[in-house]
């Protein structure tokens, strides 16, 4: 597999990850109350930091040979 391939999927997982974290934001602020509401929103922050950074890494790293 080539490096571009490689840098194709794991883009697609930043951005999978970023739209499963509006997702999650949405359930914790309009459907959930309570310490349940908490925890999602938790894990709803935790995905939209790691998927920023991995699309902050894949753009930063430039084009491949």
């Amino acid at each position: 597999m080539s490096e571009s391939m490689l840098k194709m999927y794991i883009s697609f997982g930043g951005i999978i990850s970023l739209f499963l974290a509006v997702g999650l934001i949405y359930l914790s602020r309009h459907k959930l109350t309570g310490v349940l509401s908490g925890i999602v929103a938790f894990f709803a922050y935790a995905f939209m930091i790691v998927g920023g950074l991995i699309i902050f890494y894949i753009v930063l790293s430039g084009p491949t040979a």
